[in-house]
């Protein structure tokens, strides 16, 4: 139904009683699960480019493995009280939108915007890798601001990019134990179904009415996340 899905299962993770960095990792299976899919809708509608996703992609996959090791070695209560901050500054942005008021850019492809983009993906993967909520209207913002390319396109690599960094950042969990498998191979069903169900509730409903959803259950779990945990 909108955005941020990490903003909701990365937090219920944590209310099942799983410890923060194993519920962070857990997240990562079902997060896989969607991308893929995703990926090979956009694949097959046309609207992918292998050659500037892997470009994006690359910089985000090492990032994300510094991002990764760095939530795995923080306490619980901290790693809580970060994410219930993060929460809040994603749901602002989901309400107010400051990335679809950016213009975008048709300039030339220039030495500088690559390397500006190099580094601008190594940081989205550090983030994606420590806590990943969010990380799809940071990667929207950025490719409004450097490039030319329509919404649907920068979705089409925002799947692919997100996709590939999971990878790291899922191995350096699987390899500290940070992961619950029954919990993430659930979730990851989950929300598939989700998936298919939430897009026809969004069309009947709108995107005023998702909102409000969102929102309530953002300011609880966030509260809870930061006052109760």
């Amino acid at each position: 139904m909108a955005g941020g899905g990490s903003l909701l299962t990365l937090p219920l993770l944590i209310f099942f009683g799983l410890p923060s960095s194993v519920a962070n990792g857990t997240n990562r299976i079902a997060l896989m699960a969607q991308n893929l899919v995703a990926i090979t809708s956009f694949r097959k509608s046309g609207y992918f480019d292998w050659k500037l996703g892997l470009r994006l992609a690359i910089p985000a996959f090492l990032g994300s493995i510094v991002g990764a090791r760095f939530a795995i070695s923080l306490p619980d209560e901290l790693f809580n009280r970060i994410l219930s901050i993060v929460m809040l500054l994603v749901l602002a942005i989901i309400v107010w939108k400051p990335h679809k008021k950016l213009s975008q850019t048709a300039e030339q492809d220039t030495v500088g915007k690559k390397i500006g983009l190099i580094l601008m993906f190594f940081l989205v993967g550090v983030y994606g890798g420590f806590i990943q909520a969010g990380v799809g209207f940071i990667i929207i913002a950025a490719l409004t601001l450097m490039s030319g390319l329509s919404l649907v396109k920068i979705n089409s690599l925002k799947a692919f990019i997100v996709a590939v960094y999971t990878v790291s950042a899922l191995v350096v969990f699987i390899l500290n134990d940070q992961i619950h498998w029954g919990y993430g191979l659930t979730l990851a069903l989950g929300t598939s179904i989700g998936a298919f169900l939430g897009s026809r509730f969004a069309v009947k409903r709108g995107e005023k009415w998702v909102q409000r959803i969102l929102v309530a259950a953002v300011l609880l779990m966030a509260i809870r996340l930061f006052f109760f945990t």
